[in-house]
């Protein structure tokens, strides 16, 4: 050890990466066994030249194509060989200064994704991992230390959110730094969920019948944060989470999900309203170690088995497909919240959990996100703040304005946090940045703590409208004000680098019918948000009011509906 301790804490020259590990001096061939390879590769080629002046010209071509041809295939053999001793030690190719910890993780087994005949036969094929060294944070010499977001690039003609620069690290370090145990829950130990074999008497609660109708006094006691508690947390009355409680799941489904237990990237569309977008650039290490699950209805899953060729199985790409049945709700939205925030109940074997919303996808590994959001933060839940809106009473009013839910209910539910408390967010709530995230992404370890977060969390999208940005400060300042706990918000420019927003199924099938082109997801929002873009629909004719002014006057004005669209925006 003391022999290669000069080798250590050296790096490469790439950017975010570790050099690979260097020997022990016991494994370097000493200075005279080089000079003896180079003497016979000098000594091969002097034969090599008598060789060729013995054949003649004619034939030296076709020698010097032999050998190139046998050097070649030397060379993908050592390649071989090389790829396949590196592939068995994912993690032990770091080279820090004095910065590995002295355990060893245990060799541990993590499992596939099986089809569905692959479950019938009742063989479950895992995946071994190999040793792997822990790497601490406290001596961990980080290639991202020092790296911060840069300003805001200046341009008049691109006003829209776009993304920032994020520094990774590689997926075999992430690997490394998964901690070892779970991270601690403040005061929280205990977290048990209300199961009720009747129907409440008291229906005049707000809520449904899938929350189970918390009364005013039991939501209000939910929040008072102790070592042992029991809440509602939706699947009420049900023999188990989505089983006979409304979003009901197949038993074969539900063995299955139990089958996963460290990391699940999971989605959902209802009411065939998104595509499916496919995952890009995800690890070989994660495709065999994560879950990816795509929650669809009847009538999504329907589509897909008519509109793909990759389906097979209950599998197109990385997602496997869930069917949910007896939905819970009618309005979709509604719905897509039970999987967003109850990932720890449809899940209960899962360490960490990553959110995506259909509409987006993911270009980035998702053990990259967390050891980047959760890990190097030490943080346990990690969601983006709004990239324009701050204050949840501006919230409001823009979902009122774009129609997202129905006025008297955007206003019920703001009064009623007004009376409770809630003011206009300042710069005096610090270290809290915003009061509204943008919730389409998610990230989290599953403790107590977090869990009892999305479980209030989502008994108030239950309880009043399912816009869920409404809704997440309450519910956080009144847990941090018991226990000083409170989610990791990051710049949502960094969420937009790693997730790429889509049209929704319908506006692509219209563009595609139309002969248009779709734009790529990346130019999206540009094109959308670039001020002055927005035109006056072709499809609308003239008024006879236009003409007239037409002809009196050629300094017109554009129409009022228009102008008051680019206001807007």
């Amino acid at each position: 050890m003391s022999g290669s301790a000069a080798s250590l804490g050296l790096r490469s020259g790439s950017y975010g990466s570790l050099a690979a590990a260097v020997a022990g001096s016991a494994g370097r061939k000493p200075a005279g066994a080089r000079g003896w390879a180079c003497r016979g590769e000098k000594e091969r080629l002097q034969l090599l030249h008598r060789a060729l002046r013995l054949v003649g010209r004619r034939r030296a071509g076709v020698l010097l194509l032999l050998a190139v041809a046998s050097a070649a295939v030397f060379c993908s053999l050592f390649a071989v060989v090389k790829d396949d001793t590196a592939s068995i030690s994912i993690a032990n190719n770091y080279e820090v200064s004095n910065a590995i910890q002295n355990s060893v993780y245990p060799r541990t087994t993590r499992p596939l994704m099986m089809s569905g005949d692959q479950h019938s036969a009742s063989v479950v094929n895992r995946v071994e991992l190999p040793n792997r060294l822990h790497l601490s944070y406290a001596n961990f010499m980080h290639p991202c230390e020092g790296f911060s977001v840069p300003p805001p690039l200046v341009d008049k003609k691109r006003t829209g959110p776009r993304p920032c620069p994020v520094c990774y690290v590689s997926v075999d370090q992430a690997f490394a730094l998964m901690p070892v145990q779970a991270s601690p829950s403040p005061v929280l130990k205990n977290l048990n969920y209300v199961y009720e074999d009747s129907i409440p008497a008291n229906l005049s609660n707000q809520g449904s019948l899938f929350g189970g109708h918390p009364s005013l006094e039991q939501r209000n006691k939910s929040f008072d944060v102790s070592e042992s508690m029991t809440v509602h947390c939706g699947f009420v009355r049900g023999k188990r989470p989505a089983q006979g409680s409304g979003f009901d799941i197949n038993s074969d489904d539900l063995l299955e999900m139990e089958q996963c237990h460290e990391l699940v990237v999971a989605s959902a569309i209802f009411g065939n309203y998104d595509m499916i977008q496919h995952p890009r650039n995800i690890s070989e290490f994660s495709k065999a170690n994560a879950c990816f699950y795509m929650f669809v209805d009847e009538e999504t899953e329907a589509y897909v088995k008519n509109s793909s060729s990759l389906y097979s199985n209950n599998k197109i790409g990385l997602w496997r497909l869930v069917v949910v049945h007896n939905l819970p709700y009618e309005d979709p939205r509604r719905t897509g919240k039970i999987p967003k925030l109850l990932l720890h109940r449809l899940f209960p074997n899962v360490r960490f959990s990553v959110w995506i919303d259909a509409k987006l996808q993911l270009v980035a590994d998702p053990y990259l996100l967390l050891e980047r959001f959760l890990w190097r933060k030490n943080a346990t839940f990690a969601i983006s703040r709004h990239y324009r809106r701050f204050d949840v009473f501006e919230e409001a009013e823009a979902n009122k304005a774009a129609g997202k839910y129905d006025n008297a209910s955007i206003d019920y539910q703001i009064e009623f946090y007004r009376n409770e408390g809630l003011t206009h967010y300042s710069p005096a709530k610090l270290p809290v940045t915003s009061d509204v995230p943008e919730g389409c992404v998610i990230i989290r370890e599953h403790i107590p703590i977090t869990n009892l977060f999305t479980c209030l969390w989502f008994n108030e999208v239950d309880r009043f409208t399912s816009r869920d940005q409404i809704s997440f400060s309450t519910v956080r300042d009144k847990i941090r004000a018991k226990v000083g706990w409170m989610p990791e918000m990051f710049q949502d420019c960094e969420r937009r680098n790693f997730v790429l927003q889509a049209y929704h199924r319908e506006l692509l099938e219209q563009m595609i019918a139309s002969g248009r082109k779709p734009p790529t997801a990346v130019d999206q929002l540009s094109r959308k948000l670039r001020s002055g873009s927005r035109k006056p629909s072709p499809s609308k004719k003239p008024s006879v009011k236009r003409k007239k002014e037409k002809k009196s006057s050629s300094r017109r004005r554009l129409p009022k509906p228009a102008a008051l669209e680019m206001g807007v925006m």
